[in-house]
């Protein structure tokens, strides 16, 4: 579809539809969850274990085909555990899985179908023993982390740090440093005397950012009717 025939007042009901499967079905999955989760489909978000915890202002982008998942495996009577801040975007098809020990600072940008882990999850020389080889990962505060990248076991990653689209990480990255390449490697340094504008800045007012996506939607979808839509759905029509 090239624009959406659907009426502001159905749309309207559809994402109070959408906040209530979240508040119901996923958000009681974790461990602790902090204010204004914005979920945009809560059906494919797969939270399994326990130790799972968000920050304020989360905004989760899945679709069916291309899943959120974030697993904890503790082994040997520890408990694993994801930690993720405030501000936090993750898009379609990120895995975050953890045996020990996943942080992910404020402000950060999760591409889609990244890959994070903090575990080779079996020996190089005994591959039917798992969970081996593990070590912590962290992100800093607005890391940005580009599509398909993985990080892997062990990494630090710094403050306003970036990785570009497809790198595997297998070091630490300095703060202020953008890497890219497999295996990743510096390619350039941020200024961190420049100002720097983070995703918190969307939800200073995040009461006037609501009304103004409100009145956008209004203004959108103006003139749209059911029978529309539903003609759209069944007949749709060249330029739909």
């Amino acid at each position: 579809m090239r624009r959406d025939h659907r009426p502001y007042w159905l749309k309207h009901w559809q994402l109070r539809f959408r906040h209530w499967r979240a508040r119901h079905f996923l958000l009681p999955q974790f461990d602790a969850v902090g204010s204004e989760p914005e979920i945009m489909d809560p059906g494919s978000v797969h939270v399994f274990g326990r130790k799972i915890r968000l920050g304020d202002y989360p905004h989760l982008i899945s679709t069916p085909d291309n899943c959120i998942r974030l697993t904890t495996l503790g082994h040997r009577g520890k408990e694993a555990g994801i930690t993720i801040g405030d501000y936090v975007l993750i898009s379609p098809g990120v895995r975050i899985s953890a045996e020990e020990s996943i942080t992910i600072g404020n402000a950060c940008m999760i591409a889609a179908n990244v890959y994070i882990s903090d575990s080779d999850w079996h020996g190089l020389y005994n591959r039917a023993r798992p969970f081996r080889c593990t070590r912590p990962v962290q992100l800093g505060d607005n890391v940005w982390i580009g599509d398909s990248a993985i990080i892997c076991k062990g990494v630090s990653i710094g403050d306003n740090s970036v990785v570009g689209a497809g790198s595997v990480v297998t070091a630490d990255v300095a703060a202020n440093t953008v890497v890219a390449g497999n295996p990743a490697r510096e390619i350039k340094k941020i200024e961190p005397r420049r100002r720097m504008i983070t995703r918190e800045v969307l939800f200073a007012d995040a009461f006037r950012q609501a009304h103004n996506m409100d009145e956008l939607d209004r203004m959108l979808l103006e003139g749209n009717s059911l029978r529309g839509w539903l003609r759209s759905l069944l007949f749709p029509r060249r330029g739909d």
